[in-house]
């Protein structure tokens, strides 16, 4: 399985604030919605089925499901997979790239945590 630090030399990307800031941009265009991170921890549990999705994300409509997925897919980070059977079937899996991503929203989480920690903290001061 490809990582993706193994495409990018960190060093570089960090010397130059215009590849910084366009690495951030591509980060942002992928996970940018209300529903796209939803999406993502959802598919994290496994392969899904449209339902399936719309059933575990609260009050998403179907177009904006279908909508977001749409996006992701053409982002690479989902999969979907039809099978010709009767009646078709469609599953939708998260990539290698898109597993990669839960990294990414780990770090947000610790972040979100200790922000919340030092502004609970410099209130009570």
């Amino acid at each position: 399985m490809g990582n993706f630090s193994d495409l990018i030399d960190r060093d570089k990307v960090q010397q130059c604030p215009r590849h910084y800031v366009l690495a951030l941009t591509d980060t942002m265009n992928v996970m940018n919605g209300k529903w796209k991170l939803p999406i993502i921890a959802s598919l994290l549990h496994g392969k899904s089925r449209f339902k399936d999705l719309q059933d575990n994300i609260e009050k998403i409509t179907p177009r904006m499901l279908s909508k977001e997925l749409k996006e992701l897919e053409i982002n690479g980070i989902v999969e979907r997979k039809v099978y010709p059977q009767s009646p078709v079937l469609i599953e939708y899996v998260l990539t290698v790239s898109g597993h990669n991503i839960t990294r990414v929203i780990d770090t947000m989480i610790d972040w979100g945590m200790v922000h919340r920690r030092e502004i609970i903290k410099s209130r009570w001061l």
